[in-house]
Protein backbone atom coordinates (compact mmCIF):
# COMPACT_ATOMS: atom_id res chain seq x y z
CA UNK A 1 0.00 0.00 0.00
CA UNK A 2 0.92 3.62 -0.59
CA UNK A 3 3.07 4.82 2.36
CA UNK A 4 0.79 8.01 2.03
CA UNK A 5 -2.43 6.70 2.06
CA UNK A 6 -1.68 4.79 5.00
CA UNK A 7 -0.65 7.55 7.03
CA UNK A 8 -4.13 9.11 5.57
CA UNK A 9 -6.04 6.04 6.91
CA UNK A 10 -4.01 6.16 10.35
CA UNK A 11 -5.07 9.92 11.04
CA UNK A 12 -8.40 9.56 9.55
CA UNK A 13 -9.10 6.37 12.23
CA UNK A 14 -7.30 8.45 15.00
CA UNK A 15 -9.05 11.56 14.24
CA UNK A 16 -12.61 9.14 14.40
CA UNK A 17 -10.95 7.62 18.05
CA UNK A 18 -10.83 10.88 19.33
CA UNK A 19 -14.47 12.20 18.26
CA UNK A 20 -15.63 8.93 19.77
CA UNK A 21 -13.89 9.38 22.95
CA UNK A 22 -14.89 13.37 23.51
CA UNK A 23 -17.52 13.27 26.30
CA UNK A 24 -21.30 13.56 25.80
CA UNK A 25 -21.31 16.61 27.63
CA UNK A 26 -18.86 18.29 25.19
CA UNK A 27 -21.26 18.13 22.15
CA UNK A 28 -23.73 20.27 23.85
CA UNK A 29 -23.73 24.31 23.27
CA UNK A 30 -25.51 27.24 23.95
CA UNK A 31 -25.98 27.87 20.93
CA UNK A 32 -27.46 24.50 19.75
CA UNK A 33 -31.08 25.55 18.45
CA UNK A 34 -29.94 29.26 17.34
CA UNK A 35 -30.89 27.97 13.60
CA UNK A 36 -33.32 24.89 14.25
CA UNK A 37 -35.49 26.96 17.40
CA UNK A 38 -34.05 30.55 17.88
CA UNK A 39 -36.74 30.90 20.09
CA UNK A 40 -36.78 28.14 22.25
CA UNK A 41 -35.29 30.20 25.26
CA UNK A 42 -38.17 32.91 25.31
CA UNK A 43 -41.08 30.56 24.52
CA UNK A 44 -39.92 28.29 27.66
CA UNK A 45 -39.40 31.29 29.81
CA UNK A 46 -42.75 32.62 28.85
CA UNK A 47 -44.40 29.42 29.91
CA UNK A 48 -42.82 29.13 33.47
CA UNK A 49 -43.50 32.66 33.90
CA UNK A 50 -47.25 32.42 32.97
CA UNK A 51 -47.73 29.45 35.17
CA UNK A 52 -45.68 30.72 38.52
CA UNK A 53 -47.96 34.27 38.03
CA UNK A 54 -50.53 31.74 38.75
CA UNK A 55 -49.11 29.45 41.35
CA UNK A 56 -45.92 31.33 43.41
CA UNK A 57 -44.92 27.23 44.45
CA UNK A 58 -43.99 26.44 40.34
CA UNK A 59 -40.49 27.72 40.67
CA UNK A 60 -39.84 25.36 43.38
CA UNK A 61 -41.29 22.59 41.89
CA UNK A 62 -39.75 22.31 38.43
CA UNK A 63 -36.49 23.10 40.22
CA UNK A 64 -36.75 20.01 42.29
CA UNK A 65 -38.06 17.67 39.29
CA UNK A 66 -34.68 19.26 37.24
CA UNK A 67 -32.79 17.96 40.53
CA UNK A 68 -35.09 14.33 40.29
CA UNK A 69 -34.20 14.32 37.04
CA UNK A 70 -30.68 14.28 36.57
CA UNK A 71 -29.64 12.35 39.80
CA UNK A 72 -31.22 9.40 38.27
CA UNK A 73 -29.75 8.35 34.42
CA UNK A 74 -28.53 12.26 34.58
CA UNK A 75 -30.48 14.88 32.77
CA UNK A 76 -32.57 12.73 30.21
CA UNK A 77 -36.27 14.04 30.84
CA UNK A 78 -36.85 9.95 32.27
CA UNK A 79 -38.75 11.36 35.23
CA UNK A 80 -41.37 12.95 33.30
CA UNK A 81 -42.70 9.23 31.32
CA UNK A 82 -45.82 8.34 32.93
CA UNK A 83 -46.70 4.95 33.53
CA UNK A 84 -46.75 1.68 35.24
CA UNK A 85 -43.02 1.30 36.95
CA UNK A 86 -41.69 4.28 35.56
CA UNK A 87 -39.43 6.64 37.52
CA UNK A 88 -42.21 8.59 37.81
CA UNK A 89 -44.20 6.24 40.23
CA UNK A 90 -41.52 5.69 42.44
CA UNK A 91 -42.82 6.74 45.85
CA UNK A 92 -40.03 9.63 46.16
CA UNK A 93 -41.41 11.20 43.50
CA UNK A 94 -44.52 10.81 43.97
CA UNK A 95 -45.08 14.25 45.28
CA UNK A 96 -43.21 16.07 42.61
CA UNK A 97 -45.15 18.49 40.66
CA UNK A 98 -45.26 20.99 37.81
CA UNK A 99 -45.20 18.90 35.29
CA UNK A 100 -47.82 20.45 33.00
CA UNK A 101 -45.40 23.27 32.71
CA UNK A 102 -43.03 21.53 31.11
CA UNK A 103 -45.43 19.58 29.34
CA UNK A 104 -47.15 23.13 27.82
CA UNK A 105 -43.72 24.36 26.91
CA UNK A 106 -43.24 21.40 24.73
CA UNK A 107 -46.56 21.16 23.32
CA UNK A 108 -45.87 24.90 21.88
CA UNK A 109 -42.39 23.79 20.89
CA UNK A 110 -43.84 21.25 18.90
CA UNK A 111 -46.14 23.68 16.97
CA UNK A 112 -43.27 26.29 16.32
CA UNK A 113 -40.16 23.56 15.66
CA UNK A 114 -42.04 20.41 15.67
CA UNK A 115 -39.66 17.08 16.47
CA UNK A 116 -36.77 19.85 17.48
CA UNK A 117 -36.45 20.55 21.05
CA UNK A 118 -35.77 18.06 23.90
CA UNK A 119 -37.77 17.29 27.19
CA UNK A 120 -34.71 17.22 28.76
CA UNK A 121 -33.61 20.62 27.46
CA UNK A 122 -36.67 21.66 28.46
CA UNK A 123 -36.94 20.83 31.84
CA UNK A 124 -33.06 22.06 32.35
CA UNK A 125 -34.62 25.77 31.11
CA UNK A 126 -37.75 25.73 33.30
CA UNK A 127 -35.58 24.87 35.81
CA UNK A 128 -33.45 27.20 35.20
CA UNK A 129 -35.63 30.34 34.62
CA UNK A 130 -37.58 29.53 38.05
CA UNK A 131 -34.62 30.59 39.53
CA UNK A 132 -34.17 33.67 37.71
CA UNK A 133 -37.71 34.54 38.27
CA UNK A 134 -37.56 33.98 41.92
CA UNK A 135 -34.15 36.42 42.45
CA UNK A 136 -32.20 34.51 41.57
CA UNK A 137 -29.13 34.56 38.96
CA UNK A 138 -29.38 34.40 35.20
CA UNK A 139 -27.61 31.43 34.35
CA UNK A 140 -26.25 30.20 30.54
CA UNK A 141 -27.04 26.54 30.09
CA UNK A 142 -25.61 24.61 27.37
CA UNK A 143 -28.70 22.50 25.34
CA UNK A 144 -28.57 19.74 22.82
CA UNK A 145 -29.46 16.76 25.19
CA UNK A 146 -31.74 14.47 24.07
CA UNK A 147 -34.35 12.38 25.77
CA UNK A 148 -33.51 8.93 27.53
CA UNK A 149 -35.88 6.13 26.24
CA UNK A 150 -35.86 3.98 29.60
CA UNK A 151 -37.38 4.89 32.89
CA UNK A 152 -37.71 2.45 35.58
CA UNK A 153 -38.85 2.95 39.25
CA UNK A 154 -36.00 0.72 40.27
CA UNK A 155 -33.29 2.87 39.38
CA UNK A 156 -35.03 5.78 41.48
CA UNK A 157 -33.79 4.75 45.48
CA UNK A 158 -29.98 3.54 44.32
CA UNK A 159 -29.47 7.05 43.09
CA UNK A 160 -31.47 9.46 44.65
CA UNK A 161 -30.69 11.85 47.73
CA UNK A 162 -32.21 11.06 50.85
CA UNK A 163 -33.24 13.52 53.36
CA UNK A 164 -31.70 11.02 56.02
CA UNK A 165 -28.32 11.45 54.55
CA UNK A 166 -25.04 12.09 56.57
CA UNK A 167 -22.22 14.46 54.47
CA UNK A 168 -20.59 11.55 53.82
CA UNK A 169 -23.38 9.89 51.95
CA UNK A 170 -24.28 13.19 50.49
CA UNK A 171 -20.51 13.46 49.31
CA UNK A 172 -20.75 9.72 47.58
CA UNK A 173 -24.17 10.76 45.81
CA UNK A 174 -22.34 13.36 44.61
CA UNK A 175 -19.34 12.66 43.69
CA UNK A 176 -20.52 9.37 41.53
CA UNK A 177 -22.25 11.55 39.20
CA UNK A 178 -19.05 13.82 38.71
CA UNK A 179 -19.86 16.98 41.39
CA UNK A 180 -17.92 17.58 44.41
CA UNK A 181 -18.07 18.56 47.92
CA UNK A 182 -18.25 22.19 47.14
CA UNK A 183 -21.02 21.21 44.43
CA UNK A 184 -22.88 20.14 47.19
CA UNK A 185 -22.99 22.97 49.44
CA UNK A 186 -24.26 24.90 46.79
CA UNK A 187 -27.02 23.11 45.29
CA UNK A 188 -28.36 22.21 48.42
CA UNK A 189 -29.09 26.29 48.20
CA UNK A 190 -32.00 25.41 45.77
CA UNK A 191 -34.10 24.87 49.34
CA UNK A 192 -33.92 28.76 49.57
CA UNK A 193 -37.60 27.92 47.74
CA UNK A 194 -39.71 25.37 47.54
CA UNK A 195 -41.73 23.18 50.22
CA UNK A 196 -41.22 19.88 52.35
CA UNK A 197 -43.85 17.25 53.06
CA UNK A 198 -44.15 16.95 56.51
CA UNK A 199 -43.21 13.18 56.43
CA UNK A 200 -40.05 14.30 54.92
CA UNK A 201 -38.39 15.15 58.19
CA UNK A 202 -40.40 13.63 60.51
CA UNK A 203 -37.56 11.53 62.06
CA UNK A 204 -37.12 15.06 63.67
CA UNK A 205 -39.63 14.40 66.03
CA UNK A 206 -42.27 12.37 68.24
CA UNK A 207 -45.70 12.17 67.59
CA UNK A 208 -47.71 12.34 71.05
CA UNK A 209 -50.93 10.31 71.91
CA UNK A 210 -53.33 13.16 70.88
CA UNK A 211 -51.58 13.34 67.43
CA UNK A 212 -49.57 16.83 67.92
CA UNK A 213 -45.80 16.66 66.78
CA UNK A 214 -43.14 17.14 69.68
CA UNK A 215 -39.23 18.04 68.68
CA UNK A 216 -36.68 15.33 69.64
CA UNK A 217 -34.00 16.26 67.64
CA UNK A 218 -31.91 19.13 69.89
CA UNK A 219 -30.11 20.65 67.22
CA UNK A 220 -33.13 22.47 65.99
CA UNK A 221 -33.67 25.95 66.73
CA UNK A 222 -36.47 25.58 69.94
CA UNK A 223 -38.71 28.19 68.24
CA UNK A 224 -38.32 27.09 64.34
CA UNK A 225 -38.85 23.58 65.69
CA UNK A 226 -42.08 24.56 67.50
CA UNK A 227 -43.24 26.52 64.38
CA UNK A 228 -42.44 23.50 62.28
CA UNK A 229 -44.34 21.42 64.58
CA UNK A 230 -47.18 23.23 65.21
CA UNK A 231 -47.66 23.45 60.65
CA UNK A 232 -47.36 19.18 60.59
CA UNK A 233 -49.88 19.05 63.70
CA UNK A 234 -52.58 19.31 61.54
CA UNK A 235 -52.45 15.63 60.85
CA UNK A 236 -53.01 15.31 56.85
CA UNK A 237 -50.10 13.71 54.99
CA UNK A 238 -50.74 16.60 52.27
CA UNK A 239 -49.69 19.19 55.15
CA UNK A 240 -46.31 20.89 53.94
CA UNK A 241 -43.89 23.71 55.90
CA UNK A 242 -41.87 26.11 53.56
CA UNK A 243 -37.99 24.91 53.30
CA UNK A 244 -37.31 29.06 53.68
CA UNK A 245 -39.52 30.13 56.19
CA UNK A 246 -38.26 33.45 56.36
CA UNK A 247 -38.37 34.70 52.43
CA UNK A 248 -39.85 31.37 50.65
CA UNK A 249 -40.67 32.79 47.66
CA UNK A 250 -37.25 34.42 47.20
CA UNK A 251 -33.98 32.52 45.90
CA UNK A 252 -31.44 34.37 47.74
CA UNK A 253 -28.66 33.22 50.74
CA UNK A 254 -31.47 33.14 53.44
CA UNK A 255 -31.16 28.94 53.37
CA UNK A 256 -27.69 29.48 54.51
CA UNK A 257 -28.72 32.26 57.19
CA UNK A 258 -30.58 30.07 58.68
CA UNK A 259 -28.46 26.60 58.72
CA UNK A 260 -26.73 28.89 60.74
CA UNK A 261 -29.27 29.60 62.96
CA UNK A 262 -30.10 25.89 63.50
CA UNK A 263 -33.63 26.73 61.33
CA UNK A 264 -33.11 24.05 58.73
CA UNK A 265 -35.82 22.04 57.81
CA UNK A 266 -34.17 18.32 56.63
CA UNK A 267 -31.54 16.87 58.10
CA UNK A 268 -29.67 16.31 55.27
CA UNK A 269 -29.52 20.37 55.38
CA UNK A 270 -28.40 20.42 58.95
CA UNK A 271 -25.79 18.57 58.91
CA UNK A 272 -23.34 20.53 56.62
CA UNK A 273 -23.13 22.77 59.65
CA UNK A 274 -21.99 20.30 61.25
CA UNK A 275 -19.43 19.06 59.30
CA UNK A 276 -15.59 20.74 58.89
CA UNK A 277 -15.83 20.28 55.14
CA UNK A 278 -18.97 21.97 54.43
CA UNK A 279 -19.48 24.25 57.09
CA UNK A 280 -16.78 27.21 55.33
CA UNK A 281 -18.80 27.29 52.58
CA UNK A 282 -22.11 27.60 54.47
CA UNK A 283 -20.46 30.82 56.37
CA UNK A 284 -19.33 31.75 53.06
CA UNK A 285 -22.53 32.15 51.57
CA UNK A 286 -24.79 32.99 54.33
CA UNK A 287 -22.22 36.26 54.62
CA UNK A 288 -21.97 37.37 50.57
CA UNK A 289 -25.36 36.46 48.67
CA UNK A 290 -23.24 37.38 45.43
CA UNK A 291 -20.36 34.62 46.53
CA UNK A 292 -23.21 32.30 46.70
CA UNK A 293 -25.14 33.28 42.79
CA UNK A 294 -21.53 33.04 41.03
CA UNK A 295 -20.96 29.74 42.77
CA UNK A 296 -24.53 28.30 41.84
CA UNK A 297 -24.24 29.46 38.04
CA UNK A 298 -20.77 27.34 38.03
CA UNK A 299 -22.63 23.96 39.74
CA UNK A 300 -25.66 24.39 38.44
CA UNK A 301 -24.72 24.19 34.91
CA UNK A 302 -22.58 21.77 35.89
CA UNK A 303 -25.30 19.25 37.33
CA UNK A 304 -27.45 19.85 34.00
CA UNK A 305 -24.32 18.08 32.09
CA UNK A 306 -24.56 15.08 34.37
CA UNK A 307 -24.96 11.69 32.28
CA UNK A 308 -26.57 13.87 28.83
CA UNK A 309 -27.17 11.71 26.37
CA UNK A 310 -26.57 13.67 22.78
CA UNK A 311 -25.84 12.67 19.24
CA UNK A 312 -27.14 9.54 18.01
CA UNK A 313 -28.32 8.34 21.90
CA UNK A 314 -32.06 8.50 22.71
CA UNK A 315 -34.50 10.65 21.04
CA UNK A 316 -36.51 13.95 20.80
CA UNK A 317 -39.95 12.77 21.91
CA UNK A 318 -42.88 14.42 20.71
CA UNK A 319 -44.63 14.47 24.12
CA UNK A 320 -42.60 14.70 27.52
CA UNK A 321 -44.87 11.82 29.15
CA UNK A 322 -44.08 9.01 26.71
CA UNK A 323 -41.50 7.84 24.46
CA UNK A 324 -42.00 8.07 20.77
CA UNK A 325 -43.72 5.03 18.71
Amino acid sequence: MDPNLMKLLLSSFLALLLLLSVPCSSQLSADFYSFSCPNVELLVRDTVRSASDFDPTIPGKLLRLFFHDCLVQGCDGSVLIQGKGTERSDPANKSLGAFFVVESAKRLLEVVCPGTVSCADVLVLAARDSVELTGGPSVQVPLGRRDGLVSAAANVRPNMVDTTFSVRELADRFTSIGLSIDDLVILSGAHTIGSSHCDTFSERFRQSSNGSWVPIDTTMDEGYAKQVAKRCSIGTSAATFDNDASTPMLFDNQYYINLLANQSLLHSDSVLVGDSRTRSKVEEFARSQDAFFTSWAESFSKLSTAGVKTGDEGEIRFACQSVNG
